[in-house]
């Protein structure tokens, strides 16, 4: 009967145990249309079920974001943070569970012979043995179960975190390759330049000699010239700018010069595949910033229960058995099994309105969490309705570019056998240089835009989120 009573305690006790005094979590709507400013293409895929293996084609890229994702100090914080997070949700969760501790221990204790009524000192010495459990709180309001659910919201929050940390620096190490392969390019444009305007000073030296050319012609055709060394210094500093920037990126470790950049040109990091945008809500709810601010909101919204459980009663139990002796070698003969049992109710009568506050204050760090994680969406729709767009017109900006180019190209070629032939003036082939160099530069960062679009979009899309280890 008392074996059938305990079972019956033991049920009821696991009942109360599992009342929560937590409201419940209801998702926020997205604040936010519910379709992007501009179309997306029709065909393609979800950035976060592309790994960036399949996306970065590139040989060498890859090779500097696999050196990356070991190496980055940033991300290897990222990661002990998880760590972190890790342990102290097990902390929290052992608080559900009771201690149990065994203790031994031995007591001695003089009385002076005054006290003893027999004239002489008295020494008197207990052993004890025992095992226990201490303190061990009865969740019946839910309170401890609340904090263990706001830990483990914040663990899975961190882990968010790091898999957004992770999209970053792979888009990071993606956009610092990019800009050192284009001003590898754009130093190959200004040495071609220089050599140009070279031969352009010598020609018009040989003119001026023999009284062709005027001493404006050669003035002109030397402020050529040194424009276009400055301008061959100066992609010489960001191109070695850029390959430090890379270093650091992925680690501080030096990198082979078979991994370094090269010139841009016509082709791809990503290959040809598209991304497809997809609806907000698909897009919005995987990209990991937001998944870690959803956390954090139900951090908070479990906080209220622990909250919200300070106003009920606290019950706890401590309990040991065990052996005492007066003797060490009587501890465990006869009659020397001890035991205690203590319960202890604790309910709060007057705090000064501390409970009050504390329910308040988490009830305003959930609207704390609620503003933050629609801040979230907003910044994040933002960074994909901007690249969507530019994506929609970047190819056409790329066209009349190169278009442009052409037509500039031609015209300095034909001012410039004007001029050989005595029709036009010198300062008619230096504009006609300088505009030439400019539509080339432009192409160059045309070319580069359309590629850190496609960088972009990876990250602000999510890239990777649904497959973290790819």
């Amino acid at each position: 009967m008392n074996k059938h009573r305990t079972r019956i305690g033991l049920v009821a006790a696991a009942l109360l145990s599992a009342c929560s005094m937590a409201p419940q979590y209801e998702r926020p709507p997205l604040p936010v249309a519910a379709s992007w400013p501009e179309a997306a293409e029709p065909a393609g895929q979800l950035a976060a079920n592309v790994a960036w293996r399949d996306y970065f084609v590139e040989p060498s890229l890859a090779a500097l974001i696999e050196l990356a994702l070991a190496n980055n100090r940033d991300l290897r914080v990222a990661a002990l943070n998880i760590e972190k997070a890790r342990a102290m949700y097990q902390i929290q969760g052992a608080a559900q569970l009771p201690a149990i501790n065994a203790v031994g221990s031995e007591t001695a204790q003089r009385t002076p012979a005054a006290l003893t009524g027999t004239g002489h000192e008295r020494i008197s010495r207990q052993f004890s043995l025992s095992v226990g459990i201490a303190s061990y709180e009865l969740d019946f309001f839910g309170r401890v179960q609340s904090l263990k659910d706001q830990m483990l919201e914040q663990y899975l929050a961190t882990e968010e975190a790091q898999q957004s940390a992770r999209i970053s620096l792979i888009a990071e190490v993606a956009s610092a390759y990019l800009s050192t392969s284009a001003d590898k390019e754009r130093l190959e444009l200004a040495q071609s330049t220089l050599a140009s305007q070279q031969a352009s000073l010598a020609l018009v030296k040989r003119k001026y000699q023999i009284g062709v050319a005027s001493a404006l012609d050669l003035a002109q055709a030397q402020s050529g010239f040194e424009s276009a060394r400055a301008e061959v210094a100066r992609y010489r500093t960001l191109v070695a700018q850029g390959q430090n920037a890379l270093t650091l990126v992925v680690g501080g470790k030096g990198i082979s010069a078979e991994a370094m950049p090269e010139q841009l040109g016509e082709r791809s990091l990503s290959g040809t595949r598209a991304l497809l945008a997809g609806t907000p809500a698909e897009v919005l709810l995987s990209r990991p910033d937001v998944r870690q601010a959803e956390h954090q909101l139900r951090a908070a919204n479990a906080n209220i229960g622990a909250a919200r459980a300070a106003f009920f009663p606290r019950i706890s139990l401590t309990a040991s058995t065990g052996f005492a002796s007066p003797g060490l070698g009587d501890l465990f003969q006869g009659d020397a099994r001890t035991w205690s049992f203590i319960p202890q109710i604790s309910l709060p009568l007057f705090n000064g309105g501390l409970n009050t506050a504390n329910l308040e204050v988490a009830k305003l760090d959930r609207e704390i969490r609620v503003a933050q994680y629609e801040k979230a969406i907003q910044s994040a729709f933002r960074e994909v309705a901007d690249a969507l767009t530019q994506r929609a017109n970047v190819s056409e900006q790329l066209s009349a570019q190169a278009a442009l180019t052409g037509a500039v190209v031609e015209a300095h070629r034909l001012t410039q056998l004007r001029y050989e032939k005595g029709v036009a003036s010198y300062l008619n082939v230096l504009d006609a240089q300088r505009a030439m160099y400019a539509a080339q530069q432009g192409l160059i960062t045309m070319r580069q835009a359309r590629q850190a679009n496609m960088i972009g979009l990876y990250k602000v899309l999510g890239g990777g989120s649904v497959r973290p280890a790819g």
